[in-house]
């Protein structure tokens, strides 16, 4: 119960920095929107065209046919601008043909010879001309004179206004006119146009606006501005009043947006020398909106597009006129942040549930989430763009992105800090070199052992088990503890690494591979501890009780050093006819009195003055006779009663 309560709250504190995670994520995107807003607005736009850019309407459009005045027109009937004359033989030549509305995405500011027989062919065709609205402050163009305003619309918020002009001369007597000057964002991309601009107190349509509304065969047509707070809807609308069901979305600027959801390969397009040499198709011609207008790159008249950025302006207005006529005009609706509110919690809500699976499980997925999200954020702009509602998507990927970003960052940490304290918990179990090489190798149910030439020293409290019987547990666990805290200290101080505790007893080694002084390090290791333990150990044992002593053996041999047992159990130990050796040393230590004892291979390594030969004797379980010595600086043990002392030195020269 414990357990699970410790894990339930360690659940919990987490939720508090994942929180925390994801407020980073969102000031993150805050701070980039305020610092760089032109760079957000551009791949928001451009991001969220990009589905009318890999995949756009190859469905032809029927209704508008684009005459353009193109390089070949102008190789036939001579360099623009055209006579006025020429002008009116074109507007007749396309009323012959059946045309039922003609657009002139022109503007004709100056008065020249012809403009009378040009203003008799725009009254009998039913002719919209353009005019172009100049929104910047510090331009005071006052060009021709403006025609075409709504004389019952009034000029309202968010209607934009314009205090500058260029529009037609008084000559051509023009009734039907509509501006053309769309919204040109910082890339230089069009991506909206007002349909209605205010100009000195009077609205004007725009071009395409106006095409609609002398389609409907009414004079007096006014337009109002309403609002709606639905959920989906937009937060303006320009209504056509007497005429439900036709309205246009507008943004908080006053602005439509433009779909390019068509192919420019969708708009068809017919020359202007065709239709005036009567080459040009009939069919594609009759009872069709015309929109006539440059497309000669020479004239200049292009603008960039997601389609492409030399894309002729009159294609444009016929983009406009299409969006009208279909009422798909796409927008943001009133409540898109609350859509982007709720897709975000969705998306934090996903990113919390997988960081709390498992540890395997959350480093897999994290990753793969944060991956999916922002494409996810693209994708529900994207499939609410199908139904011309522009949401919006880059700030909701940002977050993702961000968020998953952080997440990821954050499990990696965590599990950084799992290992380590894993790694810790090992090195604590094993020797650290052990530890350490378990880190870069898979479990393995085979014997992974290596041969060293080790030297091994082990050391063992005599006495312990008969004071662990009649002490409290507490009491000998702690004096245990203490004897193999203070003897790792003094053995790694000098070199050497514990390989493994045992009972009362522990097994150290120093390889000898590359330092021939190991030896020496074991004993003074060992006298050490000798020395520490007169301090740690009871001065006076209990009433009954033999006093506690350490009994400590050395010798140096090849040793083999790995792991084996089942892939779920594995046990690191040391093999060899040398851990066998210094174990049976060990034991003689009591034997012969001496409180430590070297082996005949380890004495070789020191100085034949620091030792004194005890005898030759036959180890218990061992075949072969092993001459042991004690350091001189180091007595018999006084613990040792003489007449044991006299029977193990009678069998030490019985043995020699």
């Amino acid at each position: 119960m414990k357990l699970l309560r410790n894990t339930s709250t360690s659940t919990h504190a987490r939720l508090p920095f994942q929180l925390g995670l994801l407020a980073l994520a969102c000031a993150m995107v805050v701070f980039l929107s305020f610092v760089f807003p032109n760079v957000n607005y551009e791949y928001d736009e451009k991001g969220g065209s990009l589905l009318w850019s890999l995949l756009p309407d190859q469905e032809r459009e029927e209704r508008i046919v684009i005459v353009a005045i193109d390089e070949k027109s102008l190789s036939e009937v001579g360099s623009w601008p055209w006579p006025r004359n020429t002008m009116a033989e074109l507007s007749d030549k396309l009323a012959d043909y059946g045309a039922a509305l003609q657009l002139f995405d022109i503007v004709f500011p100056e008065t020249k010879l012809g403009d009378q027989a040009f203003s008799q062919a725009l009254a009998r065709n039913n002719v919209v001309l353009a005019q172009i609205p100049i929104f910047e402050g510090d331009s005071s163009l006052r060009s021709g004179e403006l025609s075409g305003a709504l004389p019952s619309t009034r000029c309202e918020f968010p209607i934009p206004r314009a205090s500058s002009y260029l529009a037609n001369t008084p000559a051509l007597n023009a009734k039907s006119v509509g501006h053309i000057t769309p919204i040109v964002d910082a890339d230089g991309v069009i991506r909206k146009q007002p349909p209605l601009v205010c100009i000195e107190g009077r609205v004007y349509p725009s071009l395409a606006l106006q095409g609609l509304l002398s389609s409907l065969g009414k004079k007096d047509i006014s337009l109002s501005i309403k609002q709606y707070s639905g959920l989906f809807s937009s937060p303006q609308n320009v209504e056509i009043d007497s005429y439900f069901g036709l309205s246009i979305p507008l943004d908080n600027q006053g602005n439509m947006r433009l779909s390019y959801r068509q192919s420019p390969d969708s708009f068809q397009v017919v020359s202007a020398a065709s239709v005036l040499n009567g080459s040009a198709p009939t069919e594609l011609l009759n009872n069709a909106w015309v929109l006539v207008g440059a497309t000669a790159f020479g004239l200049g008249d292009v603008v960039p597009t997601p389609h492409s950025g030399t894309t002729p302006g009159v294609e444009l207005q016929a983009r406009l006129l299409s969006n009208l006529l279909d009422g798909r005009t796409p927008y943001t609706p009133n409540y898109s942040n609350l859509l982007k509110f709720i897709f975000g919690v969705a998306a934090a809500t996903i990113l919390i549930v997988v960081a709390k699976l498992g540890n395997k499980a959350a480093s897999l997925l994290l990753p793969i989430v944060t991956v999916l999200l922002p494409f996810c954020a693209w994708g529900l702009h994207t499939y609410l763009l199908t139904y011309s509602i522009w949401l919006g998507w880059l700030n909701l990927a940002l977050f993702c992105a961000f968020a998953g970003t952080l997440f990821v960052l954050a499990d990696h940490q965590l599990l950084r800090h799992q290992h380590l304290r894993i790694f810790t918990h090992l090195s604590s179990y094993l020797p650290k070199s052990v530890a350490q090489n378990l880190l870069h190798t898979t479990p393995s149910g085979a014997i992974e052992a290596k041969r060293h030439d080790l030297v091994l020293m082990c050391a063992d409290l005599r006495n312990f088990s008969a004071y662990e019987e009649s002490r409290p547990p507490e009491e000998a666990a702690a004096l245990l503890h203490c004897f193999f805290v203070e003897s790792t200290r003094i053995i790694e101080n000098h070199n050497g690494q514990v390989e493994e505790y045992k009972g009362d007893s522990l097994l150290a080694s120093w390889p000898r591979d590359n330092d021939q002084n190991s030896v020496q390090k074991a004993l003074d290791a060992a006298a050490e501890l000798q020395e520490m333990l007169s301090n740690i150990l009871p001065q006076r044992p209990p009433k009954g009780l033999e006093p506690l002593a350490l009994g400590i053996a050395i010798e140096r041999g090849p040793t083999l050093v790995g792991s084996i047992g089942p892939v779920n159990r594995r046990h690191h130990t040391l093999l060899g006819d040398t851990v066998t050796i210094v174990l049976r040393i060990q034991e003689m230590t009591q034997d012969l009195a001496q409180p430590i004892l070297i082996g005949e291979c380890a004495a070789r390594d020191l100085s034949g003055n620091e030792l004194d030969s005890q005898g030759s004797f036959l180890l218990d379980g061992l075949t072969t006779p092993h001459v042991l010595f004690a350091p001189k600086s180091h007595h018999v043990d006084p613990l040792m009663d003489r007449e044991d002392s006299r029977v193990f030195r009678i069998v030490r020269q019985q043995s020699s």
